[in-house]
């Protein structure tokens, strides 16, 4: 089943996906998470420059397949890997394909990753959970920053492009123009570690910090639909998504120490409980 034609249907469906999560996620309006957002950034100070810093690396990000193919200095590991782990990909794909979860985590890959994030932060501003906000700032700004290196210099290709893994690209089922779309954001070579599974295990891992119990739960789902995807459609080897559940482990407990939490601040400045 087709789902997405253009990057605009995918930007439509996120934020969507945004405005919901947000909504259930704190049990507010919307628009009061907004007006939060930006009262935060004129107020905290702390949580401004983590929020910079990372639209800063996110830009910088940007620009890496460029400055990749300009600097032509990586190491294709790629051959190494397949002779590593096999056909694990291949049976994981043959196992699971039906049309129906080719759609389900469609959205998950392509929707509800971006949403977690932008949710994340407008959940914690709006329920007074500022700390764990600046934390999700630098824990997701981490995540790229240690990332990148590995794009420039190592390369592993994407499991479905690598002949001898028989694999199929089974996101084309959903997104049929994925390629000319999609793949400008994330290159094919962009594998190790997979950033679909460190950035969604890393805001899980930050919820669980929280009080808010539904968002827990909502994370927790979203992050394990995330990485089940990343080997259902066939993108990454089983290297990449362990190499990406170490950095999220990183990544959010160097969070939770730039953003300077104490015991009695790790969780929120005062007490709230979402409703529903």
């Amino acid at each position: 089943m087709i789902l997405f034609q253009t990057m605009q249907s995918v930007i439509l469906w996120s934020v969507a996906a945004t405005i919901l999560l947000v909504w259930i996620g704190s049990g507010r309006n919307p628009l009061y998470a907004v007006q939060s957002f930006i009262k935060t950034l004129f107020q905290s100070k702390r949580f401004t420059i983590s929020f910079i810093m990372l639209v800063l690396i996110l830009l910088v990000n940007k620009y890496e397949l460029q400055f990749e193919e300009w600097l032509n200095a990586g190491f294709d590991l790629t051959p190494f890997i397949h002779q590593l782990e096999g056909q694990f990909v291949y049976h994981f794909q043959n196992v699971f394909e039906t049309p129906v979860l080719t759609s389900i985590l469609s959205v998950f890959y392509l929707v509800v990753f971006q949403a977690l994030i932008v949710s994340s932060l407008m959940i914690y501003v709006s329920t007074d959970q500022k700390g764990l906000a600046t934390a999700t700032c630098y824990a997701i700004m981490l995540n790229y920053l240690i990332a990148l290196p590995f794009y420039l210099f190592v390369q592993v290709n994407e499991v479905w492009s690598y002949a001898p893994a028989s694999v199929e690209f089974l996101m084309l089922h959903a997104f049929p123009t994925f390629e000319e779309q999609y793949r400008g954001f994330s290159g094919i070579d962009n594998c190790f570690p997979s950033l679909h599974t460190s950035i969604s295990v890393t805001v899980a891992m930050l919820a669980f910090k929280s009080n808010t119990k539904i968002w827990k739960i909502i994370t927790g789902i979203s992050a394990f639909c995330i990485v089940f995807s990343i080997f259902y459609f066939g993108i990454h080897w089983l290297s990449d998504m362990i190499a990406g559940v170490a950095l999220a482990a990183f990544a959010s407990w160097a969070g939770m120490k730039l953003a300077k939490m104490d015991s009695r601040d790790q969780v929120s400045i005062r007490p709230y409980q979402a409703k529903g």
